[in-house]
């Protein structure tokens, strides 16, 4: 098994909106699941996994329960990618986005992490944060709308 073909694989079960994927080749065993950043391969010993950093109350941002369409002078942030949604850059430190705060198109919001490389994702609009609609740490999909932003 490559890089490649894992990738593939995870495509596979975004577009086919599946939870698990196992597969036996030889004598490498590799489980996929999405939800849950757990990647086995017991018998070679090719993928290990990282312990995923976790969540502190003094970090979670506020949240709110996602609208079924923004307003009309509301924006979306959306996730670029799948991965993991990251309100800060560690458990200690300040969310970099929270309910009030106004942001530019450059500002940083938060980290979506993926296969182990931590994306910054910006606004990409002029604005005051309105909503939080994910928790840290929580796994997040492509396209899934992160936070609500009233824009200015």
């Amino acid at each position: 098994m490559d890089i490649k073909q894992i990738k593939s694989l995870v495509q596979l079960m975004v577009e086919n909106d599946l939870t698990r994927i196992e597969l036996r080749e030889a004598d490498t065993h590799i489980l996929l699941r999405r939800g849950h950043p757990t990647i086995v391969a017991p018998h070679s010993g090719a993928l290990p996994t990282a312990p995923v950093p976790a969540a502190s109350p003094a970090a979670a941002p506020e949240v709110t329960a996602p609208a079924k369409a923004a307003e009309p002078d509301e924006h979306y942030i959306k996730s670029p990618m799948v991965g993991t949604f990251y309100a800060a850059s560690d458990p200690e430190s300040r969310p970099f986005a929270t309910v009030g705060d106004t942001v530019a198109p450059d500002t940083v919001v938060c980290l979506v992490e993926a296969m182990k490389v931590f994306n910054e994702i910006k606004a990409e609009v002029t604005g005051r944060v309105t909503k939080v609609l994910v928790k840290n740490a929580q796994a997040v999909e492509f396209d899934q709308p992160l936070f609500a932003v009233a824009v200015a």
